[in-house]
């Protein structure tokens, strides 16, 4: 048994209680005044939110035979530029709904895409083009279908979408909406390209057999998804139609639910393919109710959507997908489908075909 200085026996009980005190004496001594004083340590420097974007030419793509390089450059080129420019709107704090229109505005000034500049003709011999877009944040969403003067269609959605009380507006109602609005104007000549008036050719006066049956030559679509450094979604679509188009005939572009379509916490979609298709299966919002509500992730909610549903039912085509982490999915069941994504993490991607 210990013993203090005068010999007297101290229990062990004291003795440890005694060294226990004097140790957090001393611990309390060599500490840093901030945890002495009780005061939290400074945490660690937040890692910054991740910004994603990604986006699509069409799923109308030219075959691999008929794919030059010196083609196939100008495409990749173009793809990245349209990435790039939204890119760099997230990249400086900006909101993924300014990403998705700056993206989607590149795409629509470039002949080689089908929306706007060079969209394809309707059976009319007329550029009939269609747009929306939609914030994932608010569930706010406007589209527009079947304008031909609007030099960029998804800024209209967007005007419609803000400065408006209605969700779609079409034919020349949109198009007065559009000079309300002092949007940019052109004449039909604008639109009109070699390449898309020689296909407009080879299919006036026939039926739309080749067309309904998924020839990839004669559609197309541009879109584009992004994830913002606060974690809000935004989705956007633009589309000239499919060639030959007849009787005023609208795609799954414009149809919010459809071709677009963008809900914070579940994902962002915007579409590419044959359009019945993708207003029947009502492909935008079923992919994000299969996040909301089954808990899968985009991934697997895509490739049951495109690789399952719309295969089995004959419907060609893609999708990309944004989901709320800022991961994407590019999927589609197609020979191939324009697209490109970028992320703050580092990642690239550009690629045409599978």
């Amino acid at each position: 048994m210990p013993y203090i200085a005068d010999n007297r026996p101290v229990s062990i009980h004291r003795a440890v209680g005694c060294t226990m005190l004097g140790l957090l004496l001393a611990g309390s001594l060599l500490a840093p005044p901030a945890l002495a004083a009780g005061k939290a340590a400074k945490p660690a420097p937040a890692t910054p939110a991740l910004v994603s974007i990604a986006i699509h030419g069409g799923a109308g793509t030219l075959s691999p035979s008929e794919m030059t390089p010196e083609l196939a450059a100008r495409y990749t080129a173009a793809l990245e530029q349209a990435r790039d420019a939204g890119y760099a709107i997230l990249e400086k704090g900006g909101p993924a709904l300014d990403a998705v229109e700056a993206a989607v505005r590149v795409l629509e000034d470039n002949e080689l895409f089908n929306a706007a500049r060079g969209a394809v003709f309707d059976a009319d011999g007329r550029n009939s083009l269609d747009a929306a877009i939609m914030d994932g944040s608010t569930l706010a969403a406007g589209a527009v279908t079947g304008v031909h003067h609007v030099r960029n269609p998804v800024t209209l959605a967007r005007r419609v979408m803000e400065n408006s009380p209605h969700v779609m507006l079409s034919g020349e109602g949109a198009e007065e909406f559009a000079l309300e609005q002092g949007l940019k104007m052109e004449p039909a000549s604008y639109f009109r390209t070699d390449r898309r008036w020689k296909q407009f050719l080879d299919k006036r006066g026939a039926a739309l057999g080749p067309v309904a049956n998924g020839d990839p030559r004669y559609f197309g679509t541009v879109g584009a998804v992004a994830r913002d450094s606060a974690g809000h979604l935004a989705a956007a679509t633009s589309t000239g139609g499919m060639t030959g188009k007849k009787w005023g005939r609208i795609g799954d572009s414009p149809i919010i639910g459809a071709g677009t379509y963008a809900e914070d916490g579940a994902c962002a979609v915007s579409g590419t393919g044959h359009g019945e298709y993708f207003i029947r299966n009502v492909v935008g919002y079923q992919v994000c109710s299969l996040v909301k509500l089954k808990g899968v992730s985009v991934a697997e909610a895509a490739r049951i959507v495109v690789q399952d549903k719309l295969k089995a039912q004959g419907g060609e085509g893609g999708i990309i997908a944004m989901g709320p982490n800022g991961d994407w999915v590019l999927e589609f069941n197609s020979e191939g489908m324009y697209r490109a994504a970028r992320d703050s993490s580092g990642r690239r991607e550009v690629a045409i075909y599978r």
